[in-house]
């Protein structure tokens, strides 16, 4: 269908839709939209089509897609103000972090601040350290990327640098998620001189606070953007005291999705990585795996074997030692309970973990070269024990040198399944 729209006025799509401006002149985000050029906007997405000149568009709609049209722009005043000020800055490079809660426009703010750069001829980097609604790489993971051209979607950006982290949540992975932002920033600082730094919802609670101010410390912000619906971020910001701090309200176009709606947008990450995917075999002698306890130690010595078998009635199909824990795995058939391993870990003064054949089954991965260099995501299929292949389905199709496991499970599809500690909990 087509639609007319007059100047002054704001269009909002939300998809799953599909938009072609005919005539007229529109902006999102600050970044001209090109006559003729086609956009497809995804579902649980909404897209701001500012009108400064009356437009026609031709717009397609998918079941829950609709339109919406409001009076005036939908980027606050305070939007502009702090970008403003951020450009005004003399100290170069400049790095930039925006904090928020879920749903409260970061992303939207990160591509208003780069196109309003982009327009002063600055040298613009991003990092995306939202790990469960990342545009820049795939869920689980930290992306950064250079911002060559304007931006109007986010999810169209390529991810030059990429940290696996392999959860979808910063709380139960604080320490390494801090360290991997601060890595990535230092590489990021000689892509631009304007570092944005978009960050993740979790902003509620002590812990949140903590993770936040650890984060400021480790990356050194010079200006804190802080976005607001209220008075909630006012604790975090007066902690935040070496910090140009700036809060700004969310904007009109926002919209709020439900954890259903951010599910089906990581799932979307996830399928864009994965496209073309196929499985593949790697022998464990031939590459390095890390996040998970295979091959971290020596062959169960004899002894200790016995007194498995003796206390699960049954042999293992896989068992191996380090000096203070014993890693066992059986088969579906095979049964253990939580009173035998304690006594087992009693008997032999060690840890102990048990898993089952096929526990490891969906489990996200990320695969790397020979320089730890992140190549792609995949999902494993099975692990043979007897063989002591790992079968991962993925579209990397060489170059990998080693796979770490993450705790995100997904089906070959992309669609996630739950999150699973069953080998990070016995490392």
């Amino acid at each position: 269908m087509k639609k007319t729209v007059e100047a002054g006025k704001t269009l909002l799509v939300d998809g799953p839709a599909s938009i072609t401006q005919l005539s007229g002149e529109a902006e999102i985000f600050g970044a001209k939209v090109k006559l003729g050029l086609k956009m497809v906007i995804r579902e649980s997405k909404r897209v701001p089509f500012l009108v400064n000149a009356g437009a026609e568009f031709e717009v397609s709609l998918g079941e829950k897609g609709t339109l919406t049209e409001v009076a005036g722009s939908t980027i606050p005043e305070s939007w502009e103000t702090a970008v403003s000020t951020v450009l005004a800055t003399a100290h170069r490079p400049t790095i930039v972090m925006i904090i928020g809660a879920i749903d409260v426009g970061k992303t939207s703010f990160c591509a208003y601040l780069a196109n309003r750069a982009l327009k002063e001829k600055r040298s613009v980097a991003i990092i995306d350290a939202d790990l469960g609604q990342s545009d820049v790489g795939p869920p689980s993971t930290i992306g950064s990327c250079r911002v060559t051209k304007p931006i109007r979607d986010p999810f169209e950006m390529s991810a030059e640098n990429v940290c696996f982290i392999g959860v979808t949540s910063p709380s139960s992975a604080v320490t390494e998620v801090v360290e991997a932002i601060a890595r990535m920033t230092e590489k990021a600082l000689t892509l631009g001189d304007l570092l944005v730094v978009n960050t993740d919802g979790w902003v509620e609670g002590e812990d949140a606070v903590r993770y936040k101010l650890a984060l400021a410390k480790r990356v050194k912000p010079g200006i804190v953007i802080g976005i607001q619906e209220q008075n909630e971020l006012t604790f975090l910001l007066g902690a935040l005291t070496e910090t140009q701090n700036i809060a700004v309200e969310p904007s009109s176009a926002l919209r709020k999705r439900d954890r259903e709606e951010r599910k089906l947008l990581r799932e979307l990450g996830y399928k864009k990585y994965l496209k073309g995917a196929a499985v593949q075999s790697f022998p464990l002698s031939w590459i390095g795996i890390s996040g998970v306890p295979f091959g971290s130690g020596a062959p169960t010595s004899q002894d200790h074997m016995s007194k498995i078998v003796e206390h699960i009635g049954t042999t293992p199909i896989y068992s191996e030692e380090t000096a203070n824990s014993i890693f066992i795995a059986l088969r579906k058939d095979q049964w253990a309970d939580e009173e035998i391993a304690k006594t087992l870990e009693d008997t032999l003064n060690k840890r102990l973990k048990i898993v089952w054949e096929g526990d490891e089954e969906g489990l996200l991965v990320a695969l790397h070269d020979k320089d730890g260099n992140f190549l792609g995501i995949g999902i494993i299929e099975q692990l043979d024990y007897d063989r002591r292949v790992l079968k991962v389905y993925t579209n990397v199709k060489k170059g990998i040198a080693s796979i770490r496991v993450g705790q995100v499970k997904l089906d070959k599809s992309g669609r996630e399944l739950e999150q699973s500690s069953t080998f990070s909990d016995y490392l």
